[in-house]
């Protein structure tokens, strides 16, 4: 595309040489930089895309964009008020706005986004309506499974996933929305149908600060919807979240609303609801009828996440009868309350549960399904939010019969003083430290006896665990598996 069109894309305070050029890619990472690509020097929290401008130079950048001044004879420099508007402006264009020819639906929220999008894509393929996921256990397009680098990637990489929809003959797409990737802008310029909101509680505040500023980073998605030329578009919210509630408060008349939740006025709402180890059923009650839901997958969450799927897939197109029909053979999601594949006489699950809400939730799921005892195995991440540590310790203490308290991801800090300020949140004595997560693993199924249940929860469907700054192969399931297949006595009840 030439330099002079897509220029035109954004605000530009500054050009130091020519437009006359031919731009073939799009890179941020001075290292995937092609010949006659136009690259964004990005600031970063540790270093600047700045200070690889030379790199990105010789391997064949042709453009430069940058929120400082920069000479570089051999590429023309283009200087922005912020890089990563200008990156999604430019991207946006690049690809022709591959948005605007689908119809995509964003979710955002604390729990239950990954969860939800996988439902939103059951239901859009069910339909015909071949859709295309982004999200953080990997991305989908068409018939290829992609490796997600990130819950919500750059700018520039949604935009190519989703030109790569549309060219892979998809008519809808389901994408989780960081409270991150908003902040960063990294869904500027995405053409929303849908935006869902599933749930609000701490997390991040070593990024937002405040939960203030947490809803505020949120509530950037459905500014993209009230702002969406045309009409508006569609706000999906959970009512019995409280800040759910503010939300709608805050958009009131910018935004057409679909509710949803288990009070009477929920525009779709739940009601009789049972679980067992096969999966969940309930009544749902929308548009005046009233349906039976079977959903083969375990918890109360599960049904909030359910009912967000039926609501955004309708906002989409699909019929809600036919919508109902398809969660029957919803699939199940690496990572999410999922069962270690065992035959024992207790059950084993990996839950992806990282903050104290949701570690409370799938605590009380597992409690719902009667289990003699319930153990579970849990971390913290370092270099993130301490402000949830204490309150997940005393989640586990107090909604399990024993807590095995172990590595999550440390990244650079010292395993030992997270453990410590997990256990200041814990009084009664119910639990024991063994840092090395593997062990702590074994440890746990090796306290099972039959009719228990073993929660794993923290890393989900991770592949690593990260210690200081190296990643190493790790997985909840198939660590848990190999644990459970080696323990060669079977306890009597």
């Amino acid at each position: 595309m030439q330099l002079k069109k897509l220029v035109t894309a954004t605000q530009v305070q500054g050009v130091e040489g020519t437009l006359d050029r031919d731009v073939t890619s799009i890179a941020y990472d001075s290292r995937m930089v092609r010949p006659g690509a136009i690259f964004f020097a990005l600031p970063g929290a540790r270093t600047s895309g700045a200070d690889y401008v030379e790199q990105a130079v010789e391997r064949g950048a042709e453009v430069v964009v940058s929120e400082q001044e920069q000479i570089r004879s051999r590429a023309t420099n283009l200087r922005v008020a912020n890089a990563r508007v200008a990156m999604a402006d430019l991207a946006a264009a690049f690809y022709g706005n591959p948005s605007k020819k689908l119809k995509v639906a964003g979710v955002t929220g604390t729990n239950g986004k990954t969860t939800t999008t996988f439902l939103i894509k059951h239901l859009c393929d069910t339909a015909l309506k071949r859709c295309g996921l982004i999200g953080t256990v990997r991305y989908e397009v068409g018939e290829r499974v992609l490796p997600a680098a990130r819950t919500t990637p750059e700018s520039a990489d949604v935009q190519d996933l989703l030109w790569q929809m549309g060219a892979a003959g998809c008519k809808t797409a389901a994408m989780e929305v960081s409270s991150h990737a908003l902040v960063q802008e990294r869904v500027r310029g995405v053409d929303f149908e849908v935006g869902v909101f599933t749930n609000l509680t701490q997390d991040h505040l070593d990024f937002h600060g405040s939960m203030d500023a947490y809803f505020d980073a949120k509530c950037l998605l459905f500014e993209q919807l009230a702002a969406r030329s045309g009409k508006a578009g569609r706000g999906v919210v959970n009512l019995d979240d409280r800040f759910g509630s503010q939300l709608i408060q805050r958009f009131r008349g910018q935004i057409p609303w679909a509710t949803y939740g288990q009070g009477i006025q929920a525009d779709y709402r739940a009601s009789n609801v049972r679980m067992d180890l096969q999966g969940t059923q309930f009544q749902l009650d929308a548009h005046g009828k009233s349906y039976l839901v079977r959903l083969p997958l375990i918890g109360m969450f599960n049904v909030y996440n359910a009912l967000a799927a039926i609501a955004a897939a309708h906002g989409l197109g699909v019929e809600v009868r036919a919508a109902v029909q398809a969660l029957a053979n919803a699939p199940a999601v690496p990572g999410r309350m999922e069962p270690v594949p065992v035959k024992r006489q207790y059950r084993v699950f990996v839950d992806y549960a990282h903050t104290d809400d949701a570690l409370a939730n799938v605590l009380r799921t597992c409690r719902e399904l009667k289990p003699a005892r319930l153990i579970v195995v849990f971390g913290c991440g370092g270099n993130r939010d301490r402000g949830k540590r204490a309150r997940m310790g005393a989640v586990a203490e107090q909604l399990a019969d024993y807590a095995v308290v172990t590595s999550d991801n440390p990244r650079g800090e010292d395993p030992m003083e997270i453990i410590s300020e997990i256990r200041s949140g814990m009084t009664l004595g119910r639990h024991e430290v063994v840092v090395d997560r593997r062990e702590a693993i074994c440890r746990a199924v090796a306290l099972a006896r039959p009719r228990d249940i073993v929660l794993i929860a923290g890393k989900g469907h991770e592949q690593t665990q990260e210690i200081q700054g190296v990643s190493i192969p790790f997985n909840d399931v198939s660590v848990a598996r190999r644990a459970v297949e080696e323990r060669t006595v079977e306890l009597e009840a």
